[in-house]
């Protein structure tokens, strides 16, 4: 399938045994998750025998961040004969810089507008507010815990998109290896409820796990988290690698007097080796605070899976060699020095 104007869209069948509502790949490629009036346009310019006209757009965006998405893009425009020039991904921009600059004929590229722009905008959104979770966290790690936050056929883009923010890891799959990373995680609730004993979870846990899994262990199951922590550290002796803290809003969360108390407990009984987790709404003001009282790595979830995009917009600047601009723009394209040719 392959839509060339808006008559083609009578050709798309949604077939009965469609099991999910997010786009294949190929749809995405064909343009079936275009807006409508870019097939409208090719009617209008094939009409006008204008679909090839040589054109170079700027991509911008009227807020700061990190620049992620650049990769998708550029494997969505390979091979359709046109010119790209973009940011690294990772790299910071401020407002109204150009982030992209696509050359070529209108036709090759044009329909595909609203889908590299939503590309840019997720990926940038999500790696903007990792950053801002790694800049607070310093040397500690910080790993993204936001796939249960998001649509499943995104939540590898997203938690990509984190690592490209600065984040250590993450707990998605799919994320983790897309990004030539190991998915990083523990033991949920789940597991020492069924089980019935923290303590029982993670001697199985450590008899069973390769050498290289860091033994983390939960340990607001049941217990005093401090209780607990003691417990499973004596468990484990010297391989126990940290506990976690997920203490949940009804109990007050994760605070800083939480953690100190475990801290001291911890070093109190010679076991200051164990580092301490902390996970459950944190920010990066939430970060600092929680570092300050002796926490040493954090998962953080929807501060990044819920951060909202970072609009971009894509303009034609030159048309055929020819300085353009709607009202309000500058005519011509901009002089861009740090993108580098991707295409």
């Amino acid at each position: 399938m392959k839509l060339d104007g808006s008559a083609d869209i009578r050709n798309i069948v949604i077939g009965e045994d469609r099991k999910f509502f997010s786009a294949t790949h190929e749809e995405i490629e064909a343009g079936a998750t275009t807006d409508i009036y870019f097939l409208r346009t090719r009617d209008i310019l094939k009409n006008l025998g204008l679909i090839d006209t040589k054109v170079v757009a700027d991509v911008f965006s009227r807020q700061s961040g990190v620049i992620c998405g650049v990769e998708e893009v550029k494997r969505l425009l390979e091979g359709r004969g046109v010119a790209v020039c973009a940011l690294r991904e990772g790299e910071r921009f401020a407002a109204g810089d150009t982030v992209m600059q696509i050359s070529g004929r209108y036709g090759d590229f044009g329909m595909y507008e609203t889908v590299l722009l939503g590309m840019l905008a997720s990926s940038t959104g999500w790696a903007t507010a990792a950053a801002e979770c790694k800049e607070a966290s310093g040397e500690s790690s910080v790993i993204c815990f936001g796939a249960r936050h998001i649509h499943p056929s995104v939540a590898p883009v997203m938690e990509r998109a984190a690592i490209v923010g600065g984040m250590d890891g993450c707990s998605c799959i799919l994320g983790a290896l897309l990004s030539g990373a190991k998915p990083t995680g523990t033991v949920p609730h789940a597991a020492i409820l069924i089980a019935g004993d923290t303590v029982r979870v993670a001697r199985v846990f450590d008899e069973i796990m390769e050498d290289d899994v860091p033994r983390i262990m939960l340990v607001d199951t049941f217990k005093d988290e401090a209780e607990e922590a003691i417990r499973v550290a004596e468990a484990l002796k010297g391989r126990l690698a940290a506990v976690r803290l997920d203490t949940p809003s009804e109990r007050g969360g994760v605070t800083p007097q939480l953690v100190t108390e475990v801290r001291s407990w911890l070093d109190h009984l010679g076991y200051n080796s164990v580092g301490i987790v902390v996970s459950g709404g944190l920010t990066p003001q939430r970060i600092i605070t929680l570092k300050q009282a002796g926490a040493g790595f954090f998962g953080v979830g929807s501060y990044v899976s819920a951060a909202q995009p970072i609009e971009m917009t894509m303009d034609i600047k030159e048309i055929e060699g020819r300085a353009v601009a709607k009202r309000g723009r500058l005519p011509g394209p901009s002089n861009a020095s740090k993108l580098v040719k991707i295409i």
